[in-house]
């Protein structure tokens, strides 16, 4: 268990959270450390909106980019990874500010990750290799006959999640569930210990920040970017390929789609992406403290302070 008192900032996209997180950092003597499962690839700078290099010169940054688009990272490697940043950050006498809006990371974070058994590589090849001939709807179908809880539990179109699903169950005869619900690892942060905070922005509001934001990521080269990596002609099933946007930006570069229904493609997918993590944060964070980003006012004080944010 770390023994600091940490801030933990969540919130959907575009919600400001990781300008709140920068200034808490530079008031507090902090380190912004990542919270976001695809910001921490080093080819979705632009389209998984990763703080700018200005930014990462005004307070030190960790867990950003450093991971290549062709590796499946997990929740357990970020683990791994945030425990050495947060002592790293204990030991300079910093503050560790952790920011994102993944909601399994923080999970996983204050409450420990349940010991899934690695998949063994010929089931995985296995269903890659059946998967290639079913279509996303055909493999929820047979999750579903498998588990009906989970294939509830998962978005029919959810194909990564559902093929890992089918993995869990051929390797180990279990759900994913069921290993989650068995007692989780040790957490890396008390949460009743750290200051925590979840930014919960009008939706209108949001909505609007989120299609302003597209329109700037267009102009900061998300297009190039995109381009970029089609050209590493990565497996489509992995995480880094599902980055908001970028299918949508891929369908206008194969000329499939002219680019203003591409950007239309992506801000839609960037709106539903953030209600659901709006969901998220409702069911599985209930219990932390929510404030609306437009109304901030002294709430990096009080993230740094002794007091609970109301």
């Amino acid at each position: 268990m770390i023994g600091s008192r940490p801030i933990l900032i969540a919130g959907p996209t575009a919600s400001g959270k990781s300008r709140l997180a920068i200034e808490v950092a530079a008031r507090g003597n902090g380190v912004v450390i990542n919270a976001d499962s695809m910001q921490v690839y080093a080819e979705l700078r632009i389209l998984s909106a990763r703080p700018s290099a200005t930014e990462h010169g005004t307070v030190p940054h960790h867990l950003y980019g450093h991971v290549p688009a062709a590796e499946r990272y997990s929740v357990g490697r970020w683990l791994a990874d945030i425990a050495k940043a947060i002592t790293k950050a204990e030991e300079t006498g910093r503050r560790p500010v952790i920011v994102g809006g993944t909601g399994l990371y923080f999970r996983a974070l204050t409450q420990g990750l349940a010991s899934v058994p690695e998949v063994p590589a010929a089931v995985r090849t296995a269903w890659r290799e059946k998967a290639a001939a079913l279509s996303t709807r055909d493999l929820h179908n047979l999750l579903a006959e498998r588990s009906s809880n989970e294939a509830r539990r998962l978005r029919p179109n959810d194909r990564s999640r559902i093929l890992r699903a089918l993995e869990v169950i051929d390797a180990t005869g279990r759900t994913l569930p069921e290993w989650q619900d068995e007692a989780a690892g040790a957490a890396l942060v008390d949460p009743n210990r750290a200051a925590r905070i979840v930014l919960a922005p009008p939706r209108a509001e949001l909505y609007d920040r989120i299609n302003r934001r597209l329109l700037a990521m267009m102009e900061a080269g998300a297009l190039v970017e995109a381009r970029r990596i089609t050209v590493l002609k990565l497996d489509p099933d992995l995480p880094a390929m599902k980055s908001i946007g970028l299918s949508a930006l891929v369908a206008h570069l194969s000329g499939e789609i002219e680019l203003n229904e591409a950007i239309a493609r992506a801000q839609t997918e960037s709106r539903n992406y953030a209600k659901r993590q709006m969901t998220w944060f409702r069911s599985q964070m209930a219990d932390w403290p929510s404030a609306d980003p437009t109304e901030i006012g002294d709430l990096p004080e009080r993230l740094m302070g002794t007091r609970t944010v109301p």
